[in-house]
C-alpha cells in the first residue's frame, strides 16, 4: 500500500515517501504525511523533519489513478497537507530529487527549508491539463523565483533543472553527495544554529512594475493561447500573488482552477492525458508478458518512409542495417539521414558527436544477407501487395528464428503479408506516419496469428523510440486512413456540392485542425489516395467516385511534389495558392453530374467531415479493430492534426452529445454521397439511445 515511513535518525524525523513509480500524492500517501508530521510534533526529542521521496521522484503530484474517485477529494487534501507542513513547529526539510512537479513543488513549497540534487526536475505543468496549481503554486512560486520567472514557468509548464535556481530562495541547498546525507546534514544545522522557521507565504511578490508587466504578459499570453483559457488564468492568479494578500490570492487561484476544471478544453486535455496512458494496456496481453530482446533492427527501403524509420532507431542507440536494391536508392536514402542529423546539429539540437555516433550505428547494404542477425526487419516499400511478397518471402528465407517481421503497410491486408511466410505468428504491421522520424503515432496492426510476445515486444520498443504506440486490427486502412478516407470523402464530395476549397479548409482550420483536408491531400500527394480510390473502385463498383479528386489526379495533379493540386504551388514555397483551374474542373464535373450548387455552411463542413471520422470510428469499434474509443482519440491526436483542445473525434462527439451527433446525421442523408453513408453505426446508435459513451458500450 502506498504510504510514507517514518523512521528516526537521531533527533531528525525521516518521512520517506513511497508510492511508485513518482510518488503520486494519493490519499494514503497524504494521510501518511500528515500522520508522520503529528508523530514528529508529539515527540520532545525530534527537533526537526526531513521529507523525502525516491531517487526517480520527491513527488510527480496528484496520483493520477484517483482521479474521478472519491480519495480524491477525500481529507487530507493536498492543501490540508501543506497547511500541516507550513504550520509545524518544528522545521520541516524537504529533499528533492528527480521529478518534482506539479502537487509535488507545492508539498516541497510548503516546508520551511528545501535541498535538493542539482539535476532535480522542477515544474508546475497544469497548464497542460489545462488548468492551473490548485494547491498554492500560483502564489508561492512567484515569492521564492521571482514573478517573472515564475509566470513563465506556470503558463508554458516546463521543467527545469534544481540547479538553475541555486542561489534563489526556492532551495537552501544544492546536494551534491548522497540526498538523505545532506538533508540530515542541512536539518542539524537548522537545529544548531536554530534558525527561524520560513515560510514561504510570509515574503513578498513583488515586481517593480506590476501594471505595465501584467498588460503585457496578458497580452502576449493571449495571442498565443487563444483556443486555451487556463494560461490567462495563470496570470490573473501570479498577478494575485502581487496584488492581494496570500490567502486572497490563494482564494483567487482556487477559484480558477474549480473554473478551469470545467472547461471543454480541460476536459478534453485530460482526457487525451488518460487516452496516452491506456494506449499501452491490450485486454488479452498482460503486462508481465516476455518480450523478445531487439538489439538489431533491419530496414527494406532507402526512400522517405524506410529513413525516417531507420531515424528513431538510430537515436535510441539501435544498429540499423538499411537495405536497398540499387547502389543509387542506397546512397540516397543514407544521404537523407546524413542531412537530417547534420541539420540537427546546424540548428544546435544535436551534438556534432552525438550525430556521428548515430550515423556510426548505421550499416548500408543491397544484400538480404545482412539481416541474418537482426532482431526485427520492418519493411518500407512500394505499398503493393506482389513488392511485399516478394520482400516477406525472402525476409522468411534468410532470418533468424525468432525474428520480429514488419510491415510498414499503410491500407493493406498484414494477415495475407503474413501468409507469405512459414512463420505468421512473428509478422506484425509498424505503421509508421511520415516524417516517420519525426510524428509521433505509431499504428500497431495485430495480425490473427501475431503471438503476444511479439505485440508486447512491438508495444515495448514503441517506448523506446518515443513513440506513442495504438493497437488496431487488420482492415483496410487499419483505424487512422480507414477513418481519414471517409473525411476526405465528404470534403471532396461537398466541393462537388457547392463549396469551395478555400472555404473547406479554412472552415475545418477554424475548428482547429492544423491543415484543412483538401491541403491535407496535397500534402500527402494526390496518386497516394487515387490509387487506394481506385482500388476501392474495383472492389466496390457502386461505390460513389470522387470524381473532382480523380480528376485532377488525371491531369497529373497530385499535390505539392508537382506544383498542383487543390492548390497551385510556386517553386520553393509551400503556401497554397488559389487556382482557377480548380474551379474550372469543378464547375465541369458539376455539370456532368447534373448538380445545382448551393450555398453549405462552415457549421455543415465540420460537421459532415468530423461526424463522418465519428461514424467510421463506431464502426472499427464494434468490429473490434480498435480497443477503445480513447484509442482511436490517439491516433487522432498524434497522427492527423486532430485539434487537441477538443480531445479527438471519438470525445469531441460525446461532448457534443452523441443524441445530437445522430441528430445532425440524419440531416445529411439527402446530400450528394454514397447512399446509406449517413446510416448511424449500430455502436452509435445504441450509445446514443441508451445514453452511454463509447467506452461504456454495451455488446
Amino acid at each position: 500500500m502506498s504510504t510514507a515511513h517514518y523512521d528516526v535518525n537521531g533527533e531528525i524525523a525521516v518521512i520517506r515517501l513511497d508510492n511508485p513509480p513518482v510518488n503520486g500524492l494519493g490519499l494514503a500517501l497524504r494521510q501518511g504525511i500528515v500522520d508522520g508530521i503529528k508523530t514528529a510534533e508529539g515527540d520532545d526529542a525530534i527537533k526537526a523533519v526531513v521529507l523525502i521521496g525516491s531517487d526517480r521522484a520527491f513527488s510527480g503530484g496528484a496520483d493520477i489513478s484517483e482521479f474521478g474517485t472519491d480519495k480524491m477529494l477525500a481529507e487530507p487534501i493536498l492543501t490540508t497537507v501543506i497547511n500541516y507542513l507550513d504550520t509545524a513547529k518544528k522545521p520541516v526539510i524537504a529533499a528533492i530529487s528527480g521529478a518534482c512537479m506539479g502537487g509535488g513543488l507545492e508539498l516541497a513549497l510548503g516546508c520551511h527549508y528545501r535541498v535538493a540534487k542539482p539535476d532535480a526536475q522542477i515544474s508546475l505543468p497544469e497548464v497542460k491539463l489545462g488548468i492551473l496549481p490548485g494547491a498554492g503554486g500560483t502564489q508561492r512560486l512567484p515569492r521564492v523565483i521571482g514573478v517573472e520567472h515564475a509566470l513563465n514557468m506556470i503558463v508554458s509548464g516546463a521543467a527545469l533543472p534544481a540547479k538553475q535556481f541555486q542561489g534563489s530562495p526556492l532551495f537552501d541547498e544544492i546536494v551534491d553527495g548522497d540526498l538523505l546525507d545532506g538533508a540530515l546534514a542541512y536539518a542539524k544545522k537548522v537545529v544548531s544554529e536554530n534558525l527561524p522557521l520560513k515560510r514561504v507565504r510570509d515574503l513578498k511578490a513583488k515586481h517593480e512594475n506590476p501594471e505595465g508587466f501584467f498588460m503585457f504578459a496578458r497580452n502576449t499570453v493571449g495571442a498565443v493561447a487563444k483556443n486555451y483559457p487556463a494560461p490567462l488564468k495563470c496570470v490573473d492568479a501570479v498577478q494575485a500573488a502581487v496584488t492581494k494578500p496570500f490567502d486572497e490570492g490563494m482564494k483567487v487561484e482556487r477559484d480558477a482552477f474549480s473554473t478551469l476544471l470545467q472547461t471543454p478544453e480541460s476536459k478534453a486535455l485530460r482526457h487525451a492525458f488518460f487516452a496516452e496512458r491506456l494506449t499501452s494496456k491490450i485486454a488479452d496481453v498482460p503486462s508481465d508478458t516476455p518480450t523478445r530482446e531487439i538489439r538489431q533492427v533491419g530496414v527494406i527501403g532507402g526512400g522517405t518512409m524506410g529513413t525516417g524509420i531507420s531515424i528513431n532507431f538510430l537515436n535510441a542507440g539501435i544498429p540499423v542495417t538499411l537495405v536497398e536494391m540499387k547502389q543509387e536508392g542506397l546512397d540516397r536514402g543514407v544521404a537523407a539521414i546524413q542531412k537530417v542529423y547534420e541539420g540537427r546539429v546546424k540548428k544546435g539540437k544535436m551534438s556534432e558527436d552525438k550525430a556521428k555516433a548515430c550515423m556510426d550505428l548505421l550499416t548500408p547494404s543491397l544484400s538480404y544477407d545482412d539481416l541474418k542477425d537482426a532482431d526485427l526487419v520492418i519493411e518500407a516499400v512500394f505499398e503493393e501487395m506482389g513488392v511485399k511478397q516478394s520482400v516477406f518471402e525472402s525476409l522468411d528465407a534468410t532470418c533468424k528464428p525468432g525474428a520480429i517481421l514488419a510491415s510498414n503497410t499503410s491500407t493493406l491486408d498484414v494477415n495475407k503479408i503474413a501468409s507469405f511466410t512459414k512463420r505468421p505468428e512473428d509478422v506484425i504491421g509498424l505503421h509508421f506516419f511520415s516524417p516517420a522520424n519525426i510524428m509521433k503515432l505509431l499504428e500497431v496492426v495485430r495480425g490473427d496469428k501475431t503471438a503476444k510476445d511479439v505485440l508486447a515486444t512491438a508495444m515495448k520498443l514503441a517506448k523506446t523510440i518515443k513513440k506513442t504506440a495504438v493497437v488496431s486490427g487488420v482492415c483496410d486502412g487499419f483505424i487512422g486512413n480507414r477513418m481519414i478516407n471517409q473525411y476526405q470523402r465528404e470534403a471532396i464530395l461537398m466541393l462537388e456540392e457547392g463549396a469551395t476549397v478555400q472555404q473547406i479548409d479554412k472552415a475545418i482550420e477554424k475548428f482547429g485542425f492544423a491543415m484543412g483536408p483538401l491541403r491535407m491531400a496535397d500534402l500527402a500527394g494526390g496518386d497516394i489516395g487515387w490509387a487506394i480510390r481506385k482500388r476501392l473502385y474495383a472492389e466496390n463498383p457502386d461505390m460513389t467516385k470522387m470524381v473532382v479528386a480523380d480528376r485532377l489526379c488525371e491531369m497529373g495533379r497530385y499535390g505539392q511534389k508537382t506544383g498542383a493540386g487543390f492548390y497551385r504551388y510556386e517553386p520553393g514555397n509551400r503556401n497554397a495558392l488559389h487556382d482557377p483551374e480548380v474551379d474550372r474542373v469543378v464547375d465541369e464535373v458539376r455539370a456532368e453530374l447534373g448538380i445545382t450548387p448551393r450555398k453549405i455552411s462552415n457549421q455543415e463542413i465540420v460537421e459532415r467531415c468530423v461526424y463522418a471520422l465519428v461514424n467510421e470510428g463506431a464502426r472499427l469499434l464494434d468490429e473490434g479493430i480498435a480497443q477503445r474509443a480513447s484509442d482511436i482519440d490517439m491516433v487522432y491526436l498524434t497522427g492527423y492534426g486532430f485539434p487537441i483542445f477538443r480531445g479527438g473525434p471519438m470525445h469531441y462527439a460525446e461532448e457534443v452529445g452523441l443524441p445530437n451527433v445522430v441528430r445532425a446525421m440524419e440531416a445529411f442523408t439527402d446530400t450528394h454521397t454514397q447512399p446509406g453513408f449517413w446510416e448511424p453505426a449500430p455502436l452509435l446508435a445504441r450509445c446514443a439511445g441508451e445514453g452511454k459513451r463509447f467506452d461504456e458500450r454495451s455488446k
